[in-house]
């Protein structure tokens, strides 16, 4: 704040009056200057007191900002927390219940495992068992061929001495199959007085009383020195109805003819389906 000093310009008549007045001002400038002085320190002291407050109020409110951020920050913190830690509780439960479920599976499966191993032991010892049965079966088996082979050969010495054994049938057999179809089957003997084998040629035929059909018999020929077995099957021609069936044998210079009815090929019980149900054709020797 300025202070002006008024200068006043009085005549010489006045000089003492002005110069009194001078005085007076002067005198009363030292207070003057002092109430201004104070009234400018109180107005800075005011504006310093309204910086301070305004400043004190930011503070307070960047306090409470931070204060507010920091509990909505740790609440928020929290909650995510909260929420990670009960879904890693559930995911726990739930990998604990399929661990446990993966556990009872797994005793289950060595359980049934175990009982399978025990099954399997005792089944391996069933088939050793078998095994060493069949073995013995087997080696007596041998023994007894090697003991009828011996026999047979002693017996074929003793028919050759004495001129040996004619051709004949031994046995024979027919028996209905499928579809129109037959099995037949033949023992055929004959050992030469020379205890050499022969040729022989069997023939089937078919007869009724105005016509005749030869069975075809595979294989055609074949080589006597004991006992052979003629084995095979036939379609019956369609309409055709035998009487008698005809077996004609040559070997080594001798002939035989066989005449049997059609009973021979009466149906048998519990005849499969279809021929390709039916097993191999049976070699065994033919039962009377």
């Amino acid at each position: 704040m300025r202070v002006k000093l008024v200068r006043r310009f009085c005549s010489q008549p006045a000089l003492s009056s002005c110069k009194d007045s001078d005085l007076y001002h002067l005198e009363r400038s030292p207070h003057s200057l002092k109430t201004n002085a104070s009234s400018v320190t109180k107005v800075g002291g005011t504006q310093q007191g309204a910086s301070t407050l305004v400043l004190a109020l930011f503070v307070v409110v960047i306090l409470v900002t931070a204060i507010v951020g920091l509990i909505f920050g740790h609440k928020l913190g929290y909650q995510r927390g909260l929420h990670s830690m009960q879904t890693e509780a559930k995911q726990a439960i739930i990998n604990g219940t399929e661990a446990t479920e993966a556990l009872e599976d797994l005793r289950l499966s060595h359980k049934i495992a175990v009982n399978q191993a025990a099954t399997a032991k005792q089944e391996l010892a069933i088939s050793l068992a078998n095994i060493k049965e069949l073995r013995e079966n087997q080696q007596e088996l041998t023994v007894e061929n090697r003991q009828v082979s011996q026999l047979n050969e002693l017996y074929a010495d003793v028919l050759r001495d004495k001129g040996g054994m004619p051709l004949q049938v031994i046995a024979a057999k027919i028996e209905p199959l499928p579809e129109n179809a037959f099995e037949y089957g033949f023992d055929i003997g004959m050992l030469a007085s020379d205890g050499k084998a022969k040729r022989l040629k069997p023939t089937l035929t078919l007869l009724n009383d105005d016509d005749f059909v030869e069975v075809p018999l595979d294989p055609p020929v074949y080589t006597i020195e004991g006992i052979v077995r003629i084995r095979g099957r036939f379609m019956m021609p369609s309409g055709f109805k035998p009487l008698q069936v005809k077996l004609s044998l040559q070997a080594g210079g001798q002939q035989v003819e066989q005449l049997y009815d059609w009973r021979l090929g009466d149906r048998v019980d519990n005849m499969p389906l279809s021929l390709l149900d039916l097993p191999e054709v049976d070699e065994s020797p033919i039962e009377p």
